[in-house]
């Protein structure tokens, strides 16, 4: 079963003439295999010229090892890739206080299930990278390893001034959002809509929370990326089907806890 609503832009009718330089952004992939095939394929309609992967890559699901493989061989060919928490608590044996038990033995189970070279893969990534006027980070620029969220436009422009960039993108929260600050300093939250253009103005600051690929927690099982447009300065999210079933079912079989199972069915 394809479960998540229709793919916004999946034709290529919907691409635009002016191809500008794309960067295709992906968070919280979760070792969901089909969520992070079925993100990678759409995103190859857009003429992407650089991934980048803002951690997270692993746990909760059944498939780290193909993740990893996916990703390292995109960082291999320049993507930006960053450490999430999940993938310290694996690779680094660090505990995560704020870790339930589902997601600790998700880790547990994680440990067991990759190869030498795919934890010394995640035991180098760092924790923020700075491109251009671009600040790339899993959690927030505030406190990189310390693992907060940005959840309102507190944190968020708490984010905005640890940081010099115009633009910052990150992960962590699993339900997509965004912030602007203009010359006054007030943060204004923005809600965007799958499939639609949002032109970031050079005159004000940016933080943008992406959804999840793997594990969407705003009721929407559909996998979220997110594509930023260099040359035509816009910002457009995707929600994206993928079988659910499928992946559902992995965790399962794997003996990983049914919920993580169940949540991805729900997209809670």
């Amino acid at each position: 079963m394809v479960s998540g609503g229709a793919a916004v832009g999946v034709s290529a009718g919907h691409l635009s003439l002016d191809l500008g330089m794309r960067i295709a952004l992906f968070a919280d992939i979760h070792a969901n295999r089909e969520a992070l095939e079925a993100c990678l394929s759409h995103a190859e309609l857009y003429d992407v010229y650089q991934y980048a992967f803002l951690g997270d890559l692993i746990g909760y699901g059944a498939d780290p090892g193909w993740v990893l493989d996916i990703v390292s061989y995109h960082y291999e060919h320049g993507a930006i890739v960053v450490l999430g928490n999940h993938d310290e608590a694996v690779s680094l044996k660090k505990p995560d206080k704020t870790m339930n038990s589902d997601a600790q033995y998700a880790v547990d189970w994680t440990r067991s299930h990759i190869t030498t070279s795919q934890t010394q893969f995640m035991e180098k990534l760092p924790l923020t990278v700075e491109q251009s006027d671009s600040l790339y980070v899993h959690a927030n620029a505030w406190a990189p390893g310390d693992w907060e969220y940005v959840i309102s436009a507190t944190e968020a422009k708490q984010s905005l001034a640890a940081t010099p960039c115009r633009l910052t993108f990150c992960g962590h929260l699993h339900d997509p959002a965004l912030y602007n600050q203009g010359a006054a300093g007030r943060v204004v939250p923005f809600t965007p809509v799958p499939g639609v253009d949002i032109p970031l103005g050079p005159q004000r600051r940016w933080l943008v929370v992406l959804g999840s690929v793997g594990q969407p927690r705003d009721r929407n099982p559909a996998a979220c990326y997110a594509l930023f447009d260099s040359v035509r300065n816009t910002l457009t999210y995707f929600r994206v089907p993928f079988d659910v079933e499928s992946a559902a079912q992995k965790i399962r079989a794997a003996g990983l806890p049914d919920w993580l199972g169940t949540r991805l069915e729900m997209g809670v």
